[in-house]
């Protein structure tokens, strides 16, 4: 059985299986209420991989913003938390696995909407194919550690085991999401407990040694001040604005909490609430280690300062030993090619529920809304972001290292761009009911609009910077960046796909499948 959800005010609610005909609502067949909070919160955090983010991130944070780096990883934090409201406010009225895709169209209309799925579905295809080169680099790096050896640790620079060992890894988190909320999570609860604990031993760890004059000798040791949460101390605007975009990175992924509505107990409320939580414990998280790495290392970029430009993009695999002492430097190891596998795994589920949102109301073909009979996933929907995942990042990678580096400078566009015009989505689908209270005034408009205002700023602002060649990898396309390139390229290309569909599937685009009125179907708890 499923639940049918209609727009607020538009009446009961209703029970039934849905036909298929324009029109119509169709049931989609997740299974209902196999995810309780704690999972559901859960998902949103691994999908972030904190612990990778911060090995990844501390480094060149520190070095756009020196000391204000907790003030910048708290400044990415408003936006992320503004437009959550947003998502846990649309949620409640339209608990639909097609999120940002489902919503705008509801909101805007259907290409708007199409465009909207496109960018979610792009984003996470780059940040699959990164996360799986990360993990793979991580494995190579930890099996020399563990085993002694140089030349084991050198084969991640071997292009074709790199590659494969990347295929390898993508392949086993397909099968992981293809059989199912109920694998997922037992996989998640281990992944994820495992990097908080491990992270939680190097913050304390961390704050007694620069405490009790343990820091690392000639780094530079800091004590803390309370300026270095104010963002208004950071040197100049463009130096906060390049560490914004950063730690925007870092927050991005909490919304897989949504895209798993359909199957969580309490599919209305439970994801909302489950996606603050996620929220809240990573900005928790993010701030704490960055106080207690920026203590115990300085922010020196010579030597093992957290500025080094050696280290900056992996800056636990040099505190490990220093922190942790040689014995318990592994754990890092273990904890970032954990984060990394589990967000691995994660992630796949946005990206398959949205394309099977899209199918299931034909803005897309209609064999990615089949069901796995036993498993009651995205089965096909999965497997397409696997294997679209697999031939982008080989592709990349044999193509050229400039070009796959480029990809993720150009993330940060497609974040902006999707969660943006779903914050606007939600002032404007709600746009009639925000003089009804204070609350409704400051959760349904002024939060997302602002949240919105700022991830469009943010938008305007990268796009400008990647113009310029010297953006990314240095790389030039005809004169452009080729950041700006790839950017704006892959938006277009949503372009061209989204008129070939139109040619195919008319009635969507008619705005016959998914209208303001359209009921949501749910299945029960």
């Amino acid at each position: 059985m499923v639940q049918v959800q209609p727009r607020p005010g538009a009446g009961e609610t209703v029970r039934g299986v849905a036909g298929r005909d324009a029109g119509e609502p169709r049931a989609k067949g997740l299974s209902g209420g196999s995810v309780g909070l704690l999972g559901s919160a859960v998902i949103g955090i691994s999908t972030v991989a904190p612990v990778y983010c911060l090995t990844s991130t501390l480094g060149p944070t520190v070095g756009k913003a020196g000391v204000q780096m907790p003030a910048v990883f708290l400044a990415g934090f408003l936006p992320m938390l503004l437009v959550a409201f947003a998502y846990r406010e649309l949620n409640k009225a339209l608990p639909d696995c097609g999120t940002s895709f489902t919503w705008t169209v509801r909101a805007f209309g259907p290409r708007v909407g199409w465009m909207c799925g496109w960018g979610l579905v792009i984003a996470t295809i780059i940040v699959l194919s990164n996360l799986a080169g990360v993990a793979t680099s991580f494995f190579y790096l930890l099996l020399g550690r563990l085993t002694g050896s140089d030349s084991v640790a050198a084969l991640d620079g071997d292009r074709l085991v790199h590659v494969v060992t990347c295929l390898v890894f993508i392949a086993a988190a397909t099968a992981v999401s293809y059989r199912g909320m109920t694998a997922t999570k037992g996989v998640q609860y281990t992944l994820v407990g495992l990097q908080l604990a491990v992270l939680g031993l190097f913050v304390a760890m961390a704050f007694t040694k620069a405490r009790t004059g343990g820091g690392l000798p000639g780094s530079g040791s800091l004590g803390f001040s309370w300026t270095w949460l104010n963002p208004f101390e950071v040197e100049s605007f463009s130096a906060f604005t390049a560490g914004l975009s950063l730690s925007i990175f870092m927050y991005w992924g909490w919304d897989a909490c949504l895209t798993v509505n359909e199957e969580t107990e309490g599919s209305a409320r439970t994801p909302g609430r489950a996606a603050l939580l996620a929220m809240v414990v990573l900005v928790g998280s993010y701030l704490l280690t960055a106080v207690a790495a920026q203590m115990f290392a300085g922010v020196g970029d010579k030597g093992p300062g957290l500025g080094d430009p050696a280290t900056a993009d992996n800056v636990f695999a040099a505190l490990a030993d220093p922190v942790l002492g040689p014995a318990l430097g592994v754990l890092l190891f273990v904890a970032v090619l954990a984060s990394a596998a589990a967000s691995l795994q994660t992630t796949f589920l946005p990206v398959a529920r949205t394309v099977l949102a899209m199918s299931a109301y034909q803005a897309l073909p209609p064999s990615f809304a089949r069901i796995h009979p036993r498993f009651r996933s995205p089965g096909r929907a999965t497997v397409a972001a696997g294997v679209a995942t697999g031939v982008f990042y080989a592709g990349m990678s044999f193509l050229s290292r400039n070009v796959l580096v480029d990809t993720i400078y150009a993330l940060g566009l497609m974040i902006c761009f999707y969660y943006s015009i779903t914050a606007f989505a939600c002032v404007w689908f709600f746009r009639d009911e925000l003089r009804n209270s204070v609350r409704d005034a400051c959760f349904k408009g002024v939060f997302p609009l602002t949240g919105g205002l700022l991830l469009a700023a943010v938008f305007c602002k990268t796009l400008h910077d990647m113009w310029n060649p010297a953006y990314g990898s240095g790389s030039a396309v005809l004169g452009v960046g080729s950041v700006f390139a790839i950017g704006v390229g892959l938006l277009l290309l949503g372009v061209v796909l989204m008129e070939l569909m139109r040619r195919r599937s008319p009635a969507f685009f008619r705005g016959e499948t998914l209208t303001q009125s359209t009921p949501v179907l749910v299945a029960e708890d």
